[in-house]
């Protein structure tokens, strides 16, 4: 998330990085404020909403694994060597840090009070880890064959989808809470590093093709064709297949997938956004919407803030919260898009003055309470020395 391709820019992955986090604020708002009355499964309109909201997370994670390796091999020296070894663990690091931020509560904090959602997992802290994760897999084949990195970026997606039904029911209870948050949603969590790193790797797996084949002369109608039939072959014949499978074989796992076959159906469903994306990338030069897709931790940061009250718990969560109607819900998640989008892109222009400004702050709060702490120690000792000299006197007193 926010990362920027410096040369050879795709430019149709900065605008699927554009479309999903639009669709990520309006899916956030809609499902935090409208009333459940107008959840309407059989209505098409919501019933189309809740499943192109449904491809968003999906995209999202495939598209930060796609960029974030697509960088990483780009460089010609590997291992740790590499530069962006060091910056991707940088930026795995701050969205772990970020997301944990966002879910404080300082009012709270200042009671003495961490709140148990402070512990909880979402999509920062899962991107962060899946950076870090592909960062760790890089690492330990770049001394290897060439096909030991998408080997195993292939064998971790298939593995994590495969045994989804079997893992999923663990309350992983021998953990701590705040660990067992990125495996479990038994506590709460939104995302869990299992499954949702399996779209990550899958999107890692589609960069090392991009850079394989990057001069191709048939790159784009070839890529277009295959992503058109895997995509279309996962969302309807992957569910047939595994009751194919399940018929032959009698092995439960295939009738557990089958019952829930959502991850694959969803990669599918991202296959179909990347050909999409790159039928009509012509046209996808925009400059507000690449700077939309350069801006999206912002945004992200942005709309939890205003959304579900970062920091303060006074959030548009807490005074709406499954109130409004579908008539109001609609243009008003139309405007908090664009509120959202119109300040980050403030923010990201301002953003060097911005930072000197807290910086300066920062260093004013810190210069006063050194100064206040040296000012309270001389005071502080003449207190002492002043409590000290009257139960002095009261004994004496006493005594006499």
């Amino acid at each position: 998330m926010g990362v920027k391709l410096q040369s050879n820019r795709l430019y149709f992955i900065d605008a699927m990085r554009a479309w999903a986090i639009l669709m990520m604020l309006q899916g956030h708002f809609i499902d935090s404020l409208l009333d459940p009355i107008f959840r309407d499964e059989s209505n098409i309109i919501f019933s189309v909403w809740k499943y192109f909201r449904g491809i968003t997370a999906p995209v999202f994670f495939t598209v930060s694994g796609f960029i974030f390796t697509y960088l990483l091999i780009k460089v010609p020296t590997v291992g740790f060597e590499n530069p962006r070894v060091k910056k991707g663990i940088k930026r795995g690091l701050q969205l772990l840090a970020i997301g944990y931020l966002l879910r404080l509560n300082i009012l709270g904090l200042f009671q003495g009070h961490i709140y148990s959602s402070f512990y909880l997992v979402d999509v920062l802290h899962c991107i962060g880890l899946s950076i870090l994760a592909i960062i760790g897999l890089y690492l330990v084949s770049a001394n290897k064959k060439t096909f030991v990195f998408p080997l195993l970026l292939v064998t971790i997606t298939m593995v994590l989808f495969l045994f989804e039904p079997l893992y999923k029911s663990y309350s992983f209870s021998f953990l701590p809470n705040g660990i067992a948050n990125y495996f479990t949603k038994a506590n709460g969590s939104v995302f869990t590093i299992i499954p949702w790193l399996g779209y990550a790797t899958a999107g890692s797996t589609l960069a090392l093709l991009f850079k394989k084949f990057k001069n191709a002369r048939n790159l784009y109608p070839t890529a277009i064709t295959l992503a058109i039939v895997l995509g279309l072959t996962l969302i309807f014949y992957s569910s047939p297949f595994f009751e194919w499978l399940y018929i032959a074989t009698d092995i439960s796992l295939f009738k557990l997938i089958l019952d829930n076959n959502y991850l694959f159906i969803r990669l599918g469903d991202v296959f179909t956004v990347f050909a999409v994306f790159m039928l009509i990338r012509s046209v996808l030069t925009n400059k507000t919407v690449l700077k939309i897709g350069g801006s999206t931790l912002t945004i992200y940061v942005i709309h939890f803030i205003v959304l579900y009250g970062s920091f303060t718990g006074l959030g548009l969560y807490k005074f709406f919260h499954h109130q409004l109607s579908a008539a109001a819900a609609i243009p008003a998640a139309i405007l908090f898009m664009i509120v959202c989008v119109i300040a980050s892109l403030q923010y990201v222009k301002y953003e060097a003055e911005i930072k000197a400004q807290l910086n300066t702050g920062l260093v004013f709060i810190r210069e006063q309470l050194l100064f206040g702490y040296e000012t309270a120690v001389p005071v502080f000792k003449e207190i002492t020395v002043r409590i000290r000299l009257v139960i002095q006197r009261i004994f004496k007193l006493a005594r006499n």
